[in-house]
C-alpha cells in the first residue's frame, strides 16, 4: 500500500466530539465518522449527505484523516489521495 509525507507526519489526535461535530449541532445524521489527525475534528464521510469530513478538508487544508469507527485505524490523505493500514 502506498504512503505519503502527509500520512508518515501526521499526529495522532484524540477526537473532539463523539460524533460528526457539524450534524450534531444541525441534527443531521451521519454514516461512517472520521477524526482529522491535525485538530482532532470529527466529521461524517462522503457516504453520509453533508460530507463534513472532506468539508473540513477544504476548509482548513488538514490532510489526514483516521477512521473513527470501532475496530479500524486506517488513514486518508486527501491531498494525496493515499489510503494508509
Amino acid at each position: 500500500m502506498a504512503t505519503c509525507v502527509h500520512i508518515d507526519e501526521a499526529k495522532d489526535t484524540q477526537p473532539r466530539a463523539n460524533g460528526c461535530e457539524e450534524c450534531l449541532k444541525i441534527g443531521g445524521y451521519w454514516v461512517h465518522l472520521r477524526t482529522c489527525l491535525e485538530c482532532g475534528h470529527v466529521g461524517c464521510c462522503d457516504s453520509s449527505p453533508n460530507k463534513h469530513a472532506s468539508a473540513h478538508f477544504h476548509e482548513d487544508k488538514h490532510p489526514v484523516v483516521r477512521s473513527a469507527e470501532p475496530g479500524e485505524s486506517w488513514k486518508w490523505c486527501f491531498v494525496d489521495e493515499v489510503l494508509a493500514p
